[in-house]
């Protein structure tokens, strides 16, 4: 793993239920967790954000608005964690001093997992708006079932992918990691076409442990970031407590 880059510690004595805040030097709270298998993004909007994705009440145009809302502050988490800041010179209108920017910003590459993934990557493009854009349409096959190793068959049928280049961060986002089934499918294609890269992530809002433990082991270059590890996943793959369908309820199609 190569998150955190940033001198982090971890408070790892804590009751099991508890919420564990990676803590950098200065002292100030962060608000990225390392879990075996995962990041865990705890910041305060992020989980009042998904809190009010899963309630039944909320209606599609809530729904998205709220994906959006949570790609933008995942987006602004895998700035603050992952990314390196540099002192810059500043021309203020009264003198000169010394500012910090971000490094990187234009190198960065976002992977739309079709469909449920569209408002999460319009919230993502509001963190990173110069970033290169790749789409693969992706889907398991539920007709099929899930086997008895707890996968899916999956269809891809749309790859187009931009240039991957060493030195970008490649962030792969679905809102759902369920079996992990279609994310393994979909960094196949991805690792055929990049011959190199600085950071690869994969983003979602609501993962299953079987589906992080999947994809963590098939790929262990790729960094996990999630918002909530879910507690299982039921006979028919869906995760528990989950969310419902993500892409049925963003583009009211159910």
């Amino acid at each position: 793993m190569k998150l955190p880059h940033r001198s982090w510690s971890i408070y790892t004595e804590r009751p099991a239920s508890s919420i564990l805040y990676v803590q950098p030097a200065d002292g100030l709270s962060m608000t990225i967790d390392d879990r075996d298998d995962a990041y865990l993004i705890t910041h305060a909007l992020a989980k009042d954000t998904l809190s009010r994705l899963r309630a039944v009440e909320t209606e599609q145009v809530a729904f998205r608005k709220g994906l959006v809302k949570l790609g933008r502050i995942c987006g602004y988490e895998i700035i603050d964690g992952a990314m390196e800041t540099e002192y810059v010179p500043v021309e203020t209108p009264l003198q000169e001093t010394t500012g910090e920017r971000v490094k990187g910003l234009d190198d960065v590459v976002i992977i739309n997992v079709l469909r449920a993934a569209t408002p999460f990557v319009e919230g993502l493009l509001k963190a990173f708006p110069r970033a290169k854009q790749g789409v693969i349409s992706a889907g398991r096959d539920e007709e099929a079932g899930m086997n008895a190793d707890g996968e899916f068959p999956i269809t891809i049928d749309y790859v187009k992918l931009p240039e991957i280049r060493a030195g970008d961060t490649v962030i792969v986002a679905d809102p759902m990691l369920a079996t992990g089934s279609t994310m393994c499918a979909v960094l196949e294609h991805i690792l055929v076409e990049a011959d190199d890269y600085e950071n690869l992530f994969v983003l979602s809002a609501v993962s299953a442990p079987e589906g992080l433990v999947r994809v963590g082991e098939a790929f262990e270059d790729a960094d996990l970031l999630t918002v909530a590890i879910d507690d299982e996943l039921d006979d028919d793959g869906f995760i528990v407590p989950g969310l419902g369908d993500a892409g049925d309820r963003a583009f009211r199609t159910a």
